[in-house]
């Protein structure tokens, strides 16, 4: 896998994070620079880990799957991006009424946000990816994507939480697509 198409792959993943940061920056609790890297940090640390596991469970099924590989790797990316493009347009409310970046609503932001990841990384294993490189790409991906929502939650309030997460959803759909174009050919 080329490094542009990771990119996408770690934006799109990213883009869950960047909403829920996003809201978070624009929630009445006092920011620090300790808030920003607790959340950013463990935010990357999730996605690249669980997309690591994922990978890492995909490699012990190959040999089982390698003739189909691609189409599963479609429905999984094809899942997760249209979960993430319902989520976006659910109206439901999103607030936060303590601090988000500590203890238990901290681990649930994680997993919440870094299932997809783990959805990805398998996909991955089933395309031969350099899963170290990727698994960094998709930290640092969130890692910055989280510190921009939370930058610009504290200045933009939610105009664009929900359609993050929306593009999110398309541009992972969209790779899913390109897997299986560029296994067919």
């Amino acid at each position: 896998m080329d490094l542009v198409t990771l990119l996408v792959i770690s934006v799109g993943l990213a883009m869950d994070c960047f909403a829920v940061s996003l809201g978070i920056g624009t929630a009445n609790f006092s920011k620090d620079r300790r808030t920003y890297f607790r959340l950013a940090f463990h935010f990357g640390l999730f996605q690249g880990g669980m997309a690591f596991l994922g990978w890492l469970a995909g490699q012990t099924i190959d040999q089982y799957i390698r003739a189909f590989d691609h189409w599963i790797a479609l429905a999984l990316l094809a899942f997760v991006g249209i979960r993430m493009i319902r989520e976006g347009l659910d109206k439901g409310c999103d607030s936060c009424p303590s601090d988000p970046s500590r203890g238990k609503m901290l681990m649930v932001l994680c997993v919440a946000t870094s299932i997809d990841a783990l959805a990805v990384g398998l996909s991955m294993a089933f395309i031969n990816v350099n899963i170290a490189l990727a698994a960094l790409v998709i930290a640092l991906g969130s890692v910055l994507l989280s510190i921009l929502g939370l930058l610009l939650g504290n200045q933009l309030g939610v105009l664009f939480g929900k359609r993050m997460e929306i593009l999110g959803g398309f541009l992972l759909v969209g790779i899913g697509v390109r897997i299986l174009i560029s296994h067919l050919m």
